[in-house]
C-alpha cells in the first residue's frame, strides 16, 4: 500500500482523510497543512481505489487559480486527463449549469455576466431614472443591499419593509434592478448562485439528474461559504451523495462579504454520520511562528479545535518593533529588507501585510526613495482596466444587443456626436416600453432624436451589425482584432500623446494575445468561442496578479494574503483601532474574525515574522495615538523579542511594558539607523504611563500622553487634554489616573 503513488507522499493524518470510507467527511485543515494535496489525492483515490467514474465527481473551489492547480495535480496523479471531471469555482459551475439550462432558468440564451463595476453603473442609471439623489441613496449601499439579499437567497417579493420607508425604497430599487437585468439579458455574480439554486429547487427532474451524476462532491475552503452556497451544496448532495469538505474555522475572514464560519459546525448537524479528520502538521512555518499563532487563536471561543505543529526547526523569535510614527515603521521595514538582501536574499522573499490599503502609501514613498522595487497586490487588474472593459463591451454587444450596460458604455466611444440629451430620449423610450436600449434606439431614429443624432445612432448600430457578420467564423483572436480596428479604439488611444495612451494601446493589443491564448477554458456547453471567452474573462476578473515573476517586495492587505506564503513577513500597523479595526473591537464576533485575520497573517511567514506598530500614526489625514494591538499581548511573551534602534527615545514595547533610554540615546532614529534586539525585561517607570495612553487629571480632565521625559517622581509628562489642550506636568505632583 505504501508504494502507491497516491498515498506514498502523504503523512498519517492526510492518508487517513484521503482513504476515509465513502460518506460525509469533514477535514479541518490548518494553515500550511496540505489541504490541496488531500483534495487532489482524494479524487485520485476515488477513481483508482473505488473505480469511481470521473463523470460522477464535482470539485468546488473559490478561485480559478485553485481550480486550475487542482486539475493539473489530478492529471499528474492519474497520468491522464480526468476527462469529464468537473472542477471549478462556485460561480463558474453555476454559470455552466445556467448555460446548459438557460430556458428552464428563465434566461435568454445569450445572457451576459455583469461584473461589480457594471452592476454599479446600472444601479446609478436606475437612481437617475427614478430622480433619486446619490448622496441619499448611495449606489454602493444599494448594490450591497441587493447582493447581500441574494447571498441569503432572498428575492424582493420575500422582503418585508414594515414601517421603514428607507427599506421600502431599497426593496423597490431591488425590484427595478431585477427588471432591468431581465430586459438586458444580464446576470450578476450573486445571481449566478441564486438562479442555479432556484433551478434545482424548482425543477426536480434536473436536480435528480445532477444528484445521480455527482455522487462525490468535494469542496475547498468550506469556511468561506455563504448561506446560498451552503444551501446550493446541501440541495445537490441530498441524502445519497458523499460530500467531502475541507476547511479551517481559524481562517474564516470573509464575514463582511457573507461567509459563515458556522457552516462548518452546521455541516456536522446536517450530516450526523460525518467522519472528522484534523490536519495539524504544518509544512510552511517554524516552530516559533506556529506557537505564536496557536497562542493567539486560542483566545477565540467556539473553535472546533486544532494545534499546528512542525517537524522543522524552532527558528528565530517573533520580532516586535515599536515605531515613533508610520514613517519610522516603513524605514525600519526597509532597513530589515536591505539586511536580508545583503545576506544573499531576494526582494520577493519579503511581504509587507497591513489591515488597510491606505497604509501602503508611506511604504511606497520609502521604497521609492530607497530604490527598492515593490509590487502592491490588489491594484487594477488587466480585465478591470477601462480600455479593456470598453473593448469587451463592444464584443458583448456583438453577441447580445440587449446588453444595456455595454450599449451605454460604448455608444459614444470613440466620440461620434451622441450627446446626453439623445441618450436620455432613448432611455425614456426604453423605460416606457419596457424594452432594451438597442430596440428603443431603433424606434427613436428620425423625429424623436433629430437628424444628426439619428445619423450617429444609425451608424453605431450598423457598425455592430456589420461586425457581427464579419467576425462570424473567424478565429477568436481575429474577431477581437477586427473589432478593435473597425471601432477605432486603437487609433482613439494612440492619439493620446501621453504615456497613458501608449499603455492603453499596448493593453488592447495584449487583449488580442489573451484571445489567441484562450483555449483551455472551454465550457462543456460548447459555447461559441467569443461567448466562452467573454464568460471566462468576467469570471476571471478579480483574480490573477500581473508581473508576479518580478523580484520585488510584495505588499498587500491581510485579506489578500490568504493562501500565500513568504520567507519573511512584516505584520504592520498592529494598533488597537487599526488592527483590530475600530468597527470590530466592541463586537465579539467581529473581534474574533479580526483575530483570525491576524492568525492568517502570522501563518503566511515561513522563516521570520515581524510585528510593528506606531506610537503616533497619521491616517486619512488624522493624527492618532493608539494602544499597541491586543493581539501583541495575546501572543506568548516568551516567543517575542523586541527590536529597537540604537538611537532612541523612551517608548512602549508592548501593553504594560516599557523600554528605557539613556542620555546618548535621546535622539530620534533616522533612515539609516541600526537596529538591535533585546528581550522584554525593562520595568515601567510609572504604572500605566506610556505614549498614547489616556489619563485623567483632577483639574484638566481627560487627555492623551504625548511625551515622557526622565524617570521616577521627577519625570515630566506632556498631556494633550480634551478641553485645555497640551500641558507639561511633573509626575510627582500631577496625580494622573490611567484610564
Amino acid at each position: 500500500m505504501s508504494a502507491d503513488p497516491i498515498l506514498e507522499p502523504l503523512n498519517t493524518a492526510q492518508r487517513a482523510a484521503v482513504t476515509a470510507p465513502l460518506g460525509p467527511v469533514l477535514v479541518l485543515a490548518g494553515a500550511g497543512s496540505g489541504k490541496t494535496r488531500v483534495l487532489t489525492h482524494r479524487i485520485a483515490w476515488l477513481i483508482r481505489a473505488h473505480d469511481v467514474s470521473p463523470h460522477s465527481i464535482l470539485a468546488v473551489t473559490f478561485t480559478n487559480k485553485a481550480a486550475g492547480e487542482m486539475r493539473t495535480r489530478v492529471e499528474g496523479l492519474l497520468g491522464m486527463p480526468p476527462g469529464v471531471l468537473w472542477i471549478g469555482t462556485f460561480h463558474g459551475i453555476a454559470h455552466r449549469l445556467l448555460r446548459r439550462h438557460w430556458r428552464e432558468a428563465g434566461l435568454v440564451e445569450s445572457f451576459q455576466i455583469l461584473d461589480a463595476e457594471d452592476q454599479q453603473r446600472l444601479i446609478k442609471k436606475l437612481l437617475k431614472a427614478e430622480q433619486l439623489d446619490e448622496t441619499r441613496w448611495a449606489p454602493r449601499e444599494v448594490q450591497w443591499f441587493i447582493n447581500s439579499n441574494k447571498d441569503e437567497g432572498r428575492r424582493p417579493r420575500s422582503l418585508k419593509a414594515g414601517n421603514d420607508p428607507t427599506r421600502a425604497q431599497m426593496i423597490r430599487l431591488y425590484t427595478l434592478y431585477e427588471e432591468a437585468c431581465a430586459r438586458s439579458g444580464l446576470v450578476d455574480f450573486a445571481e449566478l448562485l441564486l438562479r442555479s439554486f432556484e433551478l434545482w429547487r424548482d425543477q426536480p427532474a434536473i436536480l435528480q439528474h445532477y444528484r445521480q451524476r455527482f455522487r462525490h462532491v468535494l469542496v475547498d475552503e468550506f469556511q468561506d461559504t455563504n448561506t446560498i452556497q451552503y444551501a446550493w451544496l446541501k440541495l445537490l448532495v441530498g441524502s445519497e451523495s458523499c460530500p467531502f469538505v475541507v476547511g479551517d474555522d481559524d481562517q474564516s475572514v470573509y464575514g463582511w462579504r457573507g461567509a459563515r464560519v458556522e457552516n462548518l459546525q452546521q455541516f456536522g448537524r446536517d450530516f450526523p454520520a460525518v467522519s472528522l479528520f484534523r490536519l495539524e502538521q504544518n509544512y510552511r512555518s517554524t516552530g516559533a511562528i506556529l506557537a505564536a499563532a496557536n497562542g493567539l487563536i486560542a483566545n477565540n471561543a467556539g473553535r472546533l479545535g486544532k494545534t499546528l505543529w512542525t517537524n522543522g526547526a524552532q527558528g528565530e523569535p517573533i520580532r516586535l518593533y515599536a515605531a515613533f510614527n508610520e514613517r519610522d515603521e516603513a524605514e525600519f521595514v526597509c532597513q530589515r529588507i536591505r539586511e536580508h538582501l545583503a545576506h544573499g536574499g531576494a526582494h520577493r522573499d519579503a511581504a509587507v501585510l497591513y489591515r488597510s490599503n491606505a497604509q501602503s502609501r508611506v511604504f511606497e514613498e520609502i521604497f521609492l526613495s530607497a530604490r527598492m522595487p515593490y509590487r502592491v497586490y490588489g491594484g487594477l487588474r488587466f480585465f478591470e482596466r477601462a480600455e479593456i472593459k470598453d473593448a469587451l463591451a463592444y464584443l458583448r454587444l456583438i453577441v447580445n444587443r440587449r446588453d444595456d450596460a455595454s450599449f451605454e458604455r460604448v455608444v459614444n466611444l470613440p466620440t461620434r456626436g451622441i450627446g446626453a440629451k439623445s441618450l436620455d430620449t432613448v432611455r425614456a423610450a426604453a423605460r416606457t416600453a419596457g424594452i432594451p436600449l438597442w430596440e428603443a434606439t431603433g424606434a427613436c431614429l428620425g423625429e424623436a432624436l433629430g437628424a444628426r443624432a439619428s445619423a450617429a445612432m444609425r451608424g453605431f448600430m450598423e457598425l455592430i451589425e456589420r461586425l457581427a457578420v464579419e467576425v462570424a467564423g473567424l478565429a477568436l483572436h481575429e474577431q477581437v482584432d477586427r473589432m478593435l480596428a473597425a471601432t477605432g479604439l486603437i487609433e482613439f488611444h494612440r492619439r493620446d500623446n501621453a504615456d497613458r495612451g501608449e499603455a492603453r494601446v499596448e493593453n488592447l493589443e495584449e487583449l488580442v494575445s489573451a484571445a489567441r491564448g484562450f483555449g483551455g477554458e472551454r465550457l462543456e456547453t460548447e459555447l461559441p468561442p467569443l461567448e466562452a471567452f467573454l464568460a471566462h474573462v468576467t469570471l476571471e476578473s478579480g483574480e490573477g496578479q500581473a508581473d508576479a515573476w518580478e523580484d520585488c517586495v510584495q505588499m498587500m492587505t491581510l485579506h489578500t494574503a490568504k493562501g500565500l506564503e513568504f520567507p519573511i513577513v512584516f505584520l504592520c500597523g498592529m494598533e488597537d483601532g487599526l488592527f483590530p479595526h475600530q468597527r470590530s473591537i466592541a463586537n465579539l464576533d467581529g473581534l474574533e474574525e479580526e483575530r483570525r485575520l491576524c492568525y492568517v497573517g502570522m501563518t503566511r511567514a515561513m522563516r521570520q515574522l515581524y510585528l510593528t506598530y506606531a506610537e503616533q500614526r497619521r491616517l486619512h489625514g488624522i493624527d492618532s495615538f493608539s494602544q499597541p494591538s491586543r493581539f501583541i499581548k495575546e501572543t506568548p511573551e516568551d516567543l517575542i523579542e523586541e527590536v529597537r534602534p540604537r538611537l532612541q527615545v523612551r517608548r512602549p514595547v508592548a501593553p504594560g511594558r516599557f523600554a528605557r533610554a539613556t542620555g546618548a540615546e535621546q535622539a530620534a532614529p533616522h533612515r539609516h539607523a541600526e537596529y538591535s534586539s533585546a528581550r522584554l525585561r525593562d520595568p515601567p517607570p510609572a504604572p500605566g504611563m506610556r505614549l498614547g495612553a489616556r489619563v485623567r487629571h483632577g483639574k484638566f480632565g481627560e487627555g492623551v500622553i504625548l511625551t515622557l521625559e526622565g524617570s521616577g517622581p521627577q519625570a515630566r509628562v506632556q498631556v494633550n487634554f480634551e478641553r485645555q489642550g497640551p500641558k507639561w506636568l511633573v509626575m510627582q505632583y500631577a496625580k494622573l489616573e490611567p484610564l
